[in-house]
């Protein structure tokens, strides 16, 4: 197992060299140097594992930006309405009884999708934008497992996550940044499985930047300057280890661990002026960030996530995920569930307008989604429990159908049981609009071929525009 599990929030420079490296437990060299270009430069050079890849055929969307909802979100409370819950509320079933949503549930938009009122800046602009899945299904209701399946495709075995698959399969576009950022993730649940590579080389692991439920406003990046070498000095110190580094790999031959230190100490010299850029909200006008509800409130967090998202989607990486905590409701349901939305939703709905004026959105795949879904019963007076069975995910952009829903769960939304959706098919589908078939997307470890599907995964056509 390759990756790294930083202690500390902040984003520090030797984080983001021993990120970047190509995962060998050291760093001949932890001292800034390089300066990073200004424009975007696509990563071209045959012998760098980063370098951008063809895809399999013509791709819908370039990139990914996947919004996770730790926990399991309700989809029978957010954008999978139940009437006839609400008709059987309190009515005896399994081991409690029926519980019907809090929120009403209204069509919006041309094509009269459904959605919570917990949800009002996404209904009211994005209605017509989203392909929601109501039929997703999984194979486990346990969080600890539950969660590095949705993110690795396994959960009995340390898999690589979906980003590492992407980047792996496609390469970057920006030689100056990562190719796969993980904003936020969970430490505990899967840990940095969600994020890592695991067999496939380490540079294609995401870069971590801060914890699950931390701010993200004073996230920095620290030890940018050396206090005590001028900037010529330190380029003298790289070349120079470098030159070692080199030395050394030519007496003996091609070693992956040091051609992976002198990339990734090359890459991290170049990060240390682009990454710092990215994430100065500063340069963003003051009607963007009140787009993503960045005023102080309970939306700015989410808000600055979202728009960190979007500026590293616009140059050129790959895969950014972003992590939401707090969607495990067995209990102060209508309290906690309220709160979610107004951190929540209008961040969302102001990333898919941000995205969509500047024209992005056509070839950026946005994916909102939890582990798993839950219950129709109640559990602790006001709560659901853990439900596998039937959920709901959905898409925007990147060459789905907006104001669609696929799928249905039965009436009280327990099971998936119309055009089922399993976690599997979701990832086939991604890999696919990104132009990746995922069964030729392979990777031999251990004397077999893997990929991200495994063994299953079917393409949903239908979801496709």
């Amino acid at each position: 197992m390759n990756p790294f599990s930083h202690s500390h929030p902040l984003v520090s420079r030797r984080d983001l060299l021993r990120d970047a490296a190509c995962g060998f437990g050291y760093l001949a060299f932890a001292g800034l140097a390089g300066r990073a270009s200004a424009a975007s430069a696509p990563v071209a050079a045959a012998n760098n594992p980063l370098a951008r890849r063809p895809a399999h055929f013509p791709e819908r969307a370039k990139r990914v930006i996947f919004l996770f909802m730790d926990g399991g979100p309700s989809q029978m409370d957010t954008f999978d309405p139940k009437p006839e819950l609400a008709k059987r509320h309190g009515e005896k079933w399994r081991k409690t009884s029926l519980f019907k949503s809090h929120w009403d549930f209204a069509q919006h938009g041309e094509s009269g999708l459904w959605i919570s009122e917990l949800f009002p800046e996404i209904a009211k602009r994005h209605a017509d934008d989203l392909c929601v899945i109501k039929s997703m299904h999984g194979d486990t209701a346990s969080h600890p497992t539950a969660v590095p399946f949705f993110h690795t495709g396994s959960f009995q075995f340390t898999r690589p996550s979906m980003g590492s698959w992407i980047l792996y399969g496609l390469g970057t576009e920006n030689e100056n940044l990562p190719g796969f950022i993980t904003i936020n993730p969970s430490e505990t649940l899967g840990g940095a499985q969600n994020y890592g590579s695991a067999f496939l080389p380490a540079c294609y692991q995401g870069t971590r930047i801060g914890r699950m439920g931390q701010s993200v406003k004073d996230v920095t990046i620290r030890d940018i300057e050396s206090p005590h070498l001028s900037y010529n000095q330190q380029r003298q110190q790289l070349d120079f280890i470098q030159r070692l580094n080199r030395r050394h790999l030519d007496r003996r031959g091609h070693d992956p661990a040091v051609e992976g230190v002198i990339d990734s100490l090359e890459l991290g010299a170049r990060m240390q002026d682009a990454v710092p850029e990215v994430m100065d909200l500063g340069r963003e006008s003051q009607a963007t960030l009140d787009l993503y509800g960045i005023d102080g409130g309970p939306s700015d967090n989410f808000g600055r996530m979202c728009l960190m998202a979007r500026r590293y989607a616009e140059r050129g990486v790959r895969f950014v995920q972003l992590s939401h905590t707090n969607w495990d409701q067995h209990r102060n349901m209508k309290k906690d569930l309220e709160k979610n939305g107004r951190e929540t939703d209008k961040p969302i709905a102001g990333l898919l307008t941000d995205l969509k004026q500047r024209g992005l959105l056509e070839d950026t795949l946005v994916v909102w989604g939890g582990e798993f879904g839950r219950l129709p019963e109640v559990e602790n007076g006001d709560g659901r429990s853990h439900n596998a069975s039937g959920f709901t995910t959905w898409m925007a952009g990147g060459g789905v159908k907006g104001g669609y829903a696929h799928g249905q769960t039965d009436e009280l939304g327990y099971e998936a049981v119309e055009d089922k959706v399993h976690v599997h098919d979701l990832h086939a589908t991604i890999l696919h609009l990104l132009g990746l078939d995922h069964e030729n997307l392979t990777f031999r470890w251990s004397g077999r071929d893997f990929r991200l599907t495994d063994i299953y995964g079917n393409v949903v056509t239908d979801i496709l525009a």
